[in-house]
């Protein structure tokens, strides 16, 4: 049986659990004197049957299947000659990864021999066992559920305290996992990061003016020592998220004000929509727009005044960018005044005050705090942005304040150091892992800015 058959089969035995826990407590009900003489409702009585059946089992099912491969895997080891039990871990893992294309159908890169062919049919028994066993196992543990969760029900069972109880561990554990997942990957960054501090000084790496890192891969090969000075990407990614805020902000704020202010509802429930529609385009194809469209425009442009313009500019990043970032801005603008209270607009109608005095002398001061959080927000997202810059930008790291020139940025340079087979021993390699702990840090620093200025300057109203 399939884990999603079997999956399939626990949730529908949850469905009949809690039907067959709630018609219990009707009955249980009916025997002592009507519905008020049970503590909880008897839909609580039901959930908590169900919880009964389909928790215990899930939980198995999810273990099972967390280390089922690792075991069946433990076995067939223990089942291959001695001559292959010793190979070295990198050969060893090459041979179970054939078996195991084997046993799925799928091309085997080595010869197969006749231990192979035994291995993977012992391979094959295993999961047929195992998967076996989960059903049973996993059933038996639905069906013991259900039968536990009848034998409880009686007027007296706080089964809303239960379920209550239930739904907030699940809360609780959710909160852990983002959490946990957090500081897995701050951890995981942080300790690559470490190991290239030991190769290239950290000084060097914040305060150097020069990025090559290309390296010699073998002691005896000639080739470069590297460069790993990151001021060029610091600077190309602060040049192109600058170009895209100056873009974005007037105009994503004077959208979100016009739509909240001045528009209405009728051209509100059309522009509203069409706007955001900017924010659901996929990166990639905003970068296709920049490299085909943009650029080009840009070069011909500088060309016909006299200008050199790279192909691949800041410019053209940047300004694209800036368009993918206005509904970022509009949305989150016109949230906040929105949640402006009426009451603050109609007094000062009242002092005299025109339609336009009111927005930029009463509202938009009051919004400030969210709006001034929403653009360090899209700082956010324009520093950590990479589809647009891959394809619009360039990949030379180039220490430039001219946005007409190629430049390239922290998150093209992780992607360029990441792609293919890596060494991830070689300062190359985890000198992309340094560069995402500051691009960690740097968006962590302006979150963080701006939960603060929400915090500090917010006001409250009645």
């Amino acid at each position: 049986m399939s884990s999603l058959t079997l999956i399939i089969i626990l949730l529908a035995f949850t469905a009949f659990a809690f039907h067959l826990g709630k018609r219990r407590s009707l009955g249980v009900a009916t025997r002592a004197g009507g519905v008020r003489k049970l503590h909880s409702l008897p839909s609580y009585y039901g959930t908590l049957t169900a919880l009964w059946c389909g928790v215990p089992a899930l939980i198995v099912l999810g273990l099972w299947l967390s280390f089922e491969t690792t075991i069946i895997t433990w076995l067939v080891v223990a089942e291959l000659p001695p001559e292959l039990r010793g190979l070295p871990e990198e050969e060893l893992g090459l041979l179970l990864n054939d078996i195991k294309n084997l046993v799925s159908g799928n091309v085997v890169a080595s010869e197969v021999d006749a231990t192979m062919e035994r291995a993977a049919e012992h391979y094959r028994k295993l999961q047929g066992i195992s998967s076996a066993a989960l059903a049973v196992v996993a059933i038996s543990l639905a069906t013991a559920g259900v039968g536990n969760g009848w034998r409880m029900i009686r007027p007296g069972l706080r089964a809303r305290n239960h379920v209550e109880r239930a739904v907030m561990a699940f809360l609780i554990i959710s909160s852990l996992v983002a959490i946990f997942t957090t500081i897995g990957i701050v951890l995981s960054v942080l300790f690559e990061a470490i190991r290239f501090f030991g190769h290239v000084p950290f000084t060097a790496f914040m305060f150097g003016l020069e990025w090559s890192p290309q390296t010699a891969i073998r002691e005896d090969q000639v080739g470069s020592s590297g460069a790993f000075g990151a001021v060029p990407l610091f600077a190309g990614t602060l040049l192109i998220s600058a170009i895209a805020m100056t873009i974005a902000a007037p105009i994503g704020l004077f959208a979100a004000v016009y739509l909240a202010e001045y528009a209405d509802a009728r051209v509100r429930a059309v522009a509203k929509p069409l706007l955001e529609i900017l924010a659901g385009i996929p990166t990639v194809v905003y970068g296709f727009f920049a490299a085909l469209t943009v650029a080009p425009v840009i070069r011909n442009a500088g060309e016909s005044m006299g200008l050199s313009v790279s192909s691949e500019s800041a410019l053209a990043a940047g300004f694209v960018m800036g368009l993918m970032l206005i509904p970022f801005i509009s949305s989150l603008s016109d949230d906040v005044i929105n949640a402006v209270p009426q009451s603050l607009r109609e007094g000062s109608y009242g002092l005299g005050a025109t339609k336009s005095e009111t927005i930029r002398q009463v509202i938009l001061p009051a919004a400030l705090p969210g709006i001034v959080g929403g653009l360090l927000l899209a700082i956010s997202r324009a520093i950590g942005e990479t589809m647009i810059v891959v394809m619009a930008a360039g990949l030379t790291a180039r220490l430039t304040a001219n946005p007409l020139d190629a430049v390239s940025t922290v998150t093209v340079q992780i992607v360029t150091l990441l792609v293919g087979d890596q060494e991830f021993d070689s300062p190359k390699t985890l000198a992309a892992f340094a560069l995402g702990l500051m691009l960690f840090v740097v968006t962590l620093f302006l979150n963080v800015i701006a939960l603060h200025v929400v915090r500090k300057y917010r006001e409250q109203y009645d």
